[in-house]
């Protein structure tokens, strides 16, 4: 029953992830093509920047649906644990593509610096600088709602690369804004295009460390692991727990540990007390996927 759950669970996901992947590539297409081509004919290289950062946002959209294809396929014999770690490998993708375009755009601001080659944006720059910041916004809050809803890595960190191109809109309006009200601001064009460029190095940071903690078998924290102790000592039968180990694949949580139990029980006996601890934790740990119980006799 469990697996039948487990595997409707895994649809509903995947279904969940492209229907809100697909949506937020869309926009981001269409954000791209309207702030690259308004950036050239408006003079405005910050707005160019942006349409670049939409355009990692849309290349992020893209490697999330067809991870999700993947992800979600059922273990077999060579990946025994299923294949959530692709989920974790894409979210790792996602903050080294925004790292490349993050150097990309500040590389650029500096070159303009030292030509003083500044131009001054036209006023519907500035309408389309407002626009991304409102839609992109939008779309990072759903998103993320969903994302949380079904614990999934990848959808959180794409939903915070949508964040980062709502935020880093910002300072490209500030600066739009001034230079059009008085054109000796226009150098703030270059300005906005490198806090663009520092805010989205930041948030490939942000949003690269979860998944290469589970890359390198990072453990559930000790609170959960003190409510796994918990729980396993209110099965009858268990007199201690130690060794209580776990690690990540995607969302699910994997755990082994070791349980002592009266020397005198039979090994079938032994066998049904650990059956039972299993089954607890599953059904009432936090997110458990699995549980390996080592049985040992109690010594005081």
């Amino acid at each position: 029953m469990k697996n039948n759950n487990s595997d409707e669970k895994l649809i509903q996901n995947s279904q969940i992830t492209k229907r809100v992947t697909l949506t937020g590539m869309i926009l981001n297409l269409i954000l791209t093509v309207s702030k690259v081509i308004a950036g050239f004919i408006g003079n405005s290289s910050s707005v160019i920047a942006d349409g670049v950062h939409s355009l990692s946002d849309l290349s992020t959209d893209i490697a999330v649906l067809i991870g999700v294809k993947y992800w979600n396929e059922p273990p077999d014999a060579e990946h025994p644990y299923g294949h959530r770690r692709i989920e974790a490998m894409i979210s790792v993708l996602i903050a080294i593509a925004l790292s490349i375009a993050g150097l990309m755009l500040g590389y650029g601001a500096i070159i303009k610096f030292r030509s003083a080659d500044y131009q001054t944006p036209k006023l519907f720059t500035l309408i389309i600088a407002i626009i991304s910041i409102v839609s992109k916004e939008s779309l990072y809050q759903w998103t993320y709602k969903w994302g949380k809803h079904i614990s999934s890595p990848a959808m959180i960190a794409n939903a915070w690369h949508h964040r980062s191109d709502s935020l880093s809109s910002i300072p490209v309006a500030l600066a739009i804004g001034l230079a059009v009200y008085n054109p000796a601001w226009a150098f703030m064009d270059p300005v906005a295009t490198l806090a663009v460029s520092a805010f989205i190095i930041q948030t490939a940071y942000k949003i690269s460390l979860p998944s290469l903690k589970e890359l390198s078998d990072a453990g559930a924290d000790q609170n959960c692991l003190e409510t796994i102790e918990k729980l396993v000592l209110q099965v009858e039968g268990v007199k201690s727990v130690h060794a209580v180990r776990s690690r990540f694949h995607g969302s699910e949580l994997y755990v082994d540990l070791h349980i002592q139990v009266d020397g005198k029980l039979t090994v079938e006996e032994g066998h049904v007390i650990s059956g039972i601890a299993k089954r607890h934790l599953i059904e009432k740990g936090p997110d458990i996927t699995d549980v390996l119980v080592h049985i040992e006799p109690f010594e005081n």
